[in-house]
């Protein structure tokens, strides 16, 4: 690409020493190229506390107090060793997860994948659209007008929009994310014990505390989130040139996104654990249990934090399911594509839609066992495309010198043990509390 072709590394190289105000230049030139390519890690990572994330973490929160905050030092980890192989396979390949899977793997173990993937996330997508019905009645608006509202802002802005509209929309959407951490100090928690519970892990033996253990560490890698970075950074067209910067975007966005988590379990474990408020089913109810402790300024902010991760994961997990199912099958995708160049790219994001709205409508949706019966398949899910990502950064052929190192392997494959136990583990608790 111009930019990396004409990076500030080789300019120097050419030139030798430059003055100051060419320094100045060098140092805006980084600036605005790490601001052309941000957005992928920062979307993926963020989407990923949407509102059953939110309310796992306010879970763990009122139940255990900071005891849990030592786990989002291997989520941090995890999630940047996970995103950064996406991404890097991304730019070096030019093809997006799903297009890799179909060719080295056959078609049938592609069209499994997909299909599993599009039932759980078909799942999911409904539970956001029920976000954004608990958020809207927090704030006093029916969710009869909510939904609606909702699903054709996001149709509109992704059918009609470009790739850069959507992304940039994406971006301001994360800065909901805020509210929590507003939420956070308002509670006034024990800066001190904050800090010692995340560097001294505590472990308990009884299985709900393990049970919470694993669904906040299984919340952190699902697998849209990679599906969704690695077509972005495809379609973007960005190359192995910004590899560098792109590893800063993932860094970054998991860095904010791990953050953000910690806030709303510091925040509830400031509020709801110290008033001995332990048992919490949503984000909603979390929200209205704060009212008695903090007021309605807590719930308000905790209501927008909600509708806004909502909207942002209610717009990439479509996304991210169209990418994949157009991906195994060969199809035209893209967000600067029209209906006629790429029908089923759109056609499946409408009816994802489509479908989450109206589900989300009907009276008494059981949301939590909806909920349960997606993460199970998701839980099944995640081992194989963790392996599947190993197995395609690793070939010779597609990544080149781009594999990856001894040492980023030791790493990628503990990270992908240890997750897919905990899946497996979180299968079976899942498994047992829908019998």
């Amino acid at each position: 690409m111009f930019l990396t072709r004409f990076s500030p590394k080789n300019l120097v190289r050419k030139v030798g020493r430059v003055p100051s105000r060419v320094r100045r230049s060098l140092s805006e030139y980084r600036f605005v190229t790490y601001l052309a390519v941000l957005g992928p890690g920062i979307i993926a990572a963020n989407a990923g506390n949407d509102a059953s994330g939110i309310a796992t973490y306010s879970t763990a929160g009122a139940a255990y107090g900071y005891a849990l905050l030592w786990a989002f030092i291997p989520m941090v980890i995890s999630l940047i060793i996970v995103q950064e192989m996406c991404v890097r396979m991304g730019l070096v390949t030019g093809q997006g997860l799903a297009d890799l899977i179909r060719e080295q793997f056959g078609v049938r173990w592609t069209a499994v994948i997909m299909l599993a993937l599009l039932f759980a996330n078909t799942g999911v997508i409904v539970s956001e659209f029920v976000g954004i019905a608990q958020a809207s009645e927090l704030l006093g608006v029916s969710r009869y007008i909510a939904i609606p509202l909702a699903a054709g802002l996001i149709w509109w802005l992704v059918v009609k929009g470009s790739q850069k509209r959507v992304e940039r929309v994406f971006l301001v959407m994360s800065l909901v994310f805020f509210c929590y951490v507003i939420s956070a100090f308002a509670a006034k928690p024990d800066w001190g014990e904050v800090a010692t519970s995340l560097v001294e892990p505590t472990f308990k033996m009884d299985s709900v505390f393990l049970f919470t253990v694993m669904a906040l560490i299984g919340t952190t890698i699902t697998p849209f989130m990679q599906v969704f970075v690695q077509s972005s950074v495809v379609e973007k067209q960005m190359d192995k040139d910004d590899l560098p910067i792109a590893r800063a975007d993932v860094i970054v966005g998991t860095i904010f996104s791990c953050l953000i988590a910690a806030f709303i379990v510091i925040s509830t474990a400031a509020t709801l654990h110290m008033a001995g408020i332990t048992s919490i089913d949503s984000a909603a109810t979390a929200a209205e249990s704060l009212v008695p402790i903090a007021g309605n300024y807590a719930k308000y902010l905790f209501a927008v934090g909600l509708f806004g991760a909502a909207m942002l994961a209610m717009g990439v997990l479509p996304l991210a399911t169209a990418y994949s199912v157009s991906e195994a099958l060969g199809f035209e995708k893209g967000l600067s594509r029209s209906f006629r160049e790429a029908p089923i790219f759109l056609g499946i994001f409408t009816a994802l839609i489509l479908i989450g709205a109206t589900v989300a409508l009907i009276p008494g949706i059981p949301q939590i066992k909806l909920l349960l019966f997606t993460q199970t398949v998701n839980g099944v899910l995640l081992p194989v495309i963790l392996i599947a990502i190993l197995a395609l950064v690793n070939n010779r052929e597609i990544m080149g010198e781009y594999r990856n190192s001894l040492w980023l392997n030791i790493a990628a494959w503990i990270t992908t043990i240890v997750i897919s136990l905990l899946s497996l583990l979180l299968i079976g608790n899942t498994i047992a509390d829908m019998v």
